[in-house]
């Protein structure tokens, strides 16, 4: 007897499968085999199915179906001599290879994205992170970007198990918005040990990074009537356009050697400003003590100041240099993130807030995602408290230490006549190069050459000496010299 042809024996039962929301009403009667194969064959036809995936059990699949188990039986049999399928013993049936199809036509990437090639083409829009990220490139000297394989991942596994190991079953459900309370304590503490601010754990609100930080400070601003935040400039161009995507409007305040200039601050009128003081990006400078000592002035006066700390950890060659927060804390938003320290899918922060804009904080970060997720929160908070941290750090400049010096080294013999800027702290430099040529056009060449790189105008509002913003953190030594010698390529 052909087993394919049995069901069961009450056909009035509706049944299904969620599995690709299979229902056995729609088989032919009689043929349920035969189209139970004709739908997998489809599945894996048209990629809901890829190589790699593992099918159900035949035993789960036909009580879910119910049908016989030899009616699954049949049809996975069937796609095992077409070559689709094949059983792995414990590893169940896995998907192992799909109908070649023809090539699909050429679409027009997403949101209407401008092809790679054309990346340093125009004004840089919202995307152009997004797109620069997905470029193709050998060597990728991208700022901002940390060591990603150094990621301390033994370390965070052990910390993981031991948090569950504590959990009870009321710590799976929704928290507290601000954060859980381990995480906001290890973090003032943190702060306390790393950054000389003293702050209680119920001054810290925790976020997704410092681009949800700034999102909820701009919408939190908005309402309070506050519509302009003062940038520098040069100045990151990713956190301009965060605060534009909240209608605050960005006036320049120009950064020299000493950081920024509070008199031209002053004369934007702009009521608070956004600041990277303990290394300034992209120039790399740290805010003098008498700038320090004017922008108090300007604070007093009534002046808000949002204080991006984005890598204040990673120095080399210079004494720390203290948090505006730890001097200014009625007057200063504080921004920070371990996206630096260990990776930025992790997306986490925090923000310490002045206490008339700390409760429409919480309430911005309530509406919009009902707080970060808690096991992340908990695995940080045993890093921090354990030390761990702290020794991934101490690690982690020894590494960058070297790769910033490889750097430097390749741009005095590739790159001659370029003047470095920032190199004393930080995961990136600055250069910039004497002449009349556009640096776009140089970071679209090295592009072509296989290097990723930032031009310095993109994080520029006027114009300016051409240069390049160069990450060294995530690239090895050999590799960081061969890309600053092909940027010298691209530059002759």
């Amino acid at each position: 007897m052909n087993r394919s042809n049995e069901g069961p024996a009450d056909r009035s039962i509706i049944s299904g499968s969620d599995f690709l929301q299979l229902n056995t009403e729609e088989a032919p009667p009689g043929g349920l085999a035969d189209w139970l194969a004709r739908r997998l064959r489809a599945a894996i036809a048209d990629g809901r199915l890829p190589v790699g995936s593992r099918l159900p059990a035949t035993r789960v699949l036909a009580g879910e179906l119910r049908v016989s188990r030899g009616v699954v039986t049949e049809a996975y049999r069937r796609l095992t001599e077409d070559g689709h399928i094949a059983g792995r013993g414990r590893g169940g049936t896995v998907v192992v290879a799909a109908p070649v199809a023809a090539a699909p036509h050429a679409r027009e990437p997403a949101g209407g994205r401008p092809p790679t090639g054309a990346l340093f083409v125009a004004a840089p829009g919202a995307d152009i992170f997004d797109v620069l990220r997905t470029a193709p490139a050998r060597i990728d000297l991208s700022p901002g970007l940390p060591d990603l394989a150094s990621f301390p991942r033994t370390a965070w596994l052990r910390a993981e198990r031991s948090v569950l190991t504590g959990l009870s079953a009321a710590d799976f459900g929704y928290g507290d918005p601000r954060g859980t309370p381990a995480l906001r304590l290890a973090v003032a503490n943190w702060l306390a040990r790393n950054r000389g601010i003293r702050a209680d754990p119920d001054d810290v609100l925790v976020v997704a990074g410092t681009a949800q930080a700034l999102g909820l400070i701009g919408q939190v601003f908005r309402a309070a009537g506050i519509h302009q935040v003062a940038v520098e400039d040069p100045g990151s161009l990713g956190a301009r356009q965060h605060l534009r995507h909240r209608a605050l409007d960005t006036p320049p305040v120009p950064v020299d050697p000493e950081g920024v200039r509070v008199d031209a601050l002053r004369a934007t009128g702009a009521p608070a400003v956004l600041l990277t003081p303990a290394h300034q990006f992209p120039t790399g400078v740290v805010l003098g003590g008498e700038r320090r000592r004017e922008l108090m002035r300007w604070a007093g006066e009534g002046g808000l100041i949002v204080e991006d700390d984005y890598d204040a950890e990673h120095r080399y060659d210079r004494p720390p240099a203290p948090a505006l927060r730890s001097m200014l804390a009625e007057h200063v938003c504080y921004a920070g993130s371990v996206s630096k320290l260990l990776a930025p899918a992790l997306r986490v922060g925090w923000v310490l807030a002045p206490p008339q804009y700390r409760d429409a904080l919480v309430a911005a970060k309530r509406f919009a995602d009902l707080g970060n997720a808690a096991l992340p929160q908990l695995v940080l908070a045993h890093l921090m408290e354990s030390g761990e941290l702290e020794r991934h750090l101490r690690q982690l400049r020894r590494r960058h230490r070297r790769r910033r010096d490889a750097m430097i080294g390749a741009i005095r013999t590739q790159l001659p006549g370029a003047v470095v800027h920032g190199a004393a702290a930080g995961l990136h430099l600055m250069v910039t190069f004497d002449g009349d040529f556009s640096d776009t056009d140089l970071a679209a060449a090295a592009l072509a050459h296989g290097v990723k790189t930032q031009p310095l105008s993109w994080h520029s509002i006027r114009p300016g000496r051409p240069g390049l913003v160069l990450g060294y953190a995530a690239s090895t030594p050999t590799a960081i010299a061969e890309g600053i010698a092909l940027i010298g390529e691209a530059l002759r």
